[in-house]
């Protein structure tokens, strides 16, 4: 017996009881057609495998746990001074994030939609043109992200070398414009193996601080005993900052999750997620607040703390794979920047796409080596922080209030649908 006839029986006997259960034919057509509707559904998510799922988690996973968070300054400012409510705060982060993106995914694929765009032209209808608040929110986030990984890679100079802040910052402009108009192809290549490597190796050395820094439980037991629950109101504020922000990888998440059929798939996804964001967070700040006395007020707390843990050679591979990964992060950055805005007006005369090309991403690159001079701590806690607080307005909270219920919404819409067509025949 092949599939299609097993259905064939298995729908028979199921009208058969639910015509005896049912009591009227109106009722029995709504159940015939919600069975009909999983069955497609179930069909289409057969073809979606574990790893399918397994993968959309681990691009949002990756797309937080870069460069940046490998630095340690985003834990740094958001969660490790709140003490044992950073942990709290750190998790409601994650929380936020994965809800955010399994509606957004959601809505994306139940309506079949192509881009951030219509995206947000259908979670703020009738008010379509709100949508060029999003469009703000990300370029001002991407050229944050450029600018953030400019003044990382020079920090990570100055401290291993003793070189001149500026200096490096212009050093590192000058290596990411060269990158991004003549080697992007093959610095897009090995980013991934790049963002790989600085996880792999800053899980490791969170792992090694957690053991070797003060004990961490008589830490968090004493500032609980000191301060209470009189940091929660922050901590919680801090949350919806830090997953705002983290807001910004929607675009590239939606567009990966549109092979997930549903919103049980796109659940599942977002739950692994969860895990490995939370743990790799949660691990970080455990480590951060553990050494805290050591790195104080420095930029790079991870290498700081690293360098005091006497382990010469994890400096040195964490160096090289904290700067590659961060030129690398620039440079795909820019280059997508640059995809965006090179056919404007103002460049219509330009008919070299070459020469196209170059311009975008000096400017570009210009904007945020002028936006590193102010460092990276205060690009994590302003920049990063002001487009939070609109995030949170314009991304997280629409989301989860409007985008559940039209989703919801469109879910019973479709099942009405189903009813009228077995009416019908």
């Amino acid at each position: 017996m092949n599939e299609e006839e097993w259905y064939r029986g298995s729908i028979v006997i199921l009208t058969f009881r639910l015509f005896c259960l049912a009591g009227s034919k109106k009722r029995l057509v709504f159940l015939l057609a919600c069975c009909a509707r999983y069955r497609r559904k179930s069909m289409k998510a057969q073809k979606v495998g574990k790893m399918a799922i397994f993968s959309v988690g681990a691009v949002l996973f990756s797309a937080h746990a870069g460069g940046g968070f490998a630095t340690g300054n985003q834990a740094n400012t958001y969660y490790v001074g709140l003490g044992w409510t950073g942990i709290v705060s750190a998790i409601i982060a994650m929380l936020l994030l994965i809800l955010t993106m399994r509606e957004a995914m959601v809505m994306y694929n139940q309506r079949n939609l192509t881009s951030a765009k219509e995206l947000f032209e259908n979670l703020y209808h009738p008010f379509d043109k709100l949508e060029i608040l999003f469009e703000i929110f990300f370029n001002i986030m991407v050229l944050m992200a450029v600018a953030a990984a400019i003044s990382g890679a020079a920090s990570a100079l100055q401290q291993y070398f003793g070189f001149n802040y500026y200096a490096c910052v212009v050093a590192v402009g000058i290596v990411v414009l060269c990158l991004t108009i003549f080697g992007a192809s093959v610095v897009r290549m090995a980013s991934t193996y790049m963002g790989m490597a600085i996880l792999v190796t800053a899980i490791v050395i969170y792992g090694m601080g957690i053991m070797k820094g003060q004990n961490i439980g008589a830490i968090l037991a004493n500032d609980f005993t000191v301060n209470g629950f009189m940091n929660m109101p922050k901590a919680i504020l801090n949350a919806f900052t830090y997953a705002g922000f983290q807001c910004v990888t929607l675009p590239t998440i939606v567009a990966c999750g549109a092979i997930l059929p549903d919103r049980k798939s796109c659940s599942k996804a977002m739950w692994i997620s969860f895990v490995m964001n939370a743990v790799a967070l949660v691990l970080s700040v455990l480590m951060l607040i553990s050494w805290k006395g050591v790195y104080g007020e420095t930029t790079l707390p991870t290498l700081t703390s690293l360098n005091a843990m006497n382990s010469n050679w994890m400096v040195v591979v964490y160096g090289i794979c904290l700067l590659l990964c961060l030129i690398s992060t620039a440079v795909t950055t820019t280059f997508g920047f640059v995809a965006r805005f090179e056919n404007i007006r103002v460049l219509k005369n330009v008919e070299n796409p070459v020469k196209k090309r170059i311009i975008v991403s000096a400017f570009i690159i210009v904007v945020s080596m002028t936006i590193s001079m102010a460092g990276l701590t205060n690009i994590i806690k302003y920049g990063y922080g002001y487009c939070g607080y609109l995030a949170i307005a314009i991304i997280i909270v629409p989301f989860l209030t409007v985008g559940v219920y039209k989703n919801y919404h469109t879910e019973n819409v479709e099942v009405k649908e189903g009813v009228e067509v077995y009416e019908n025949n």
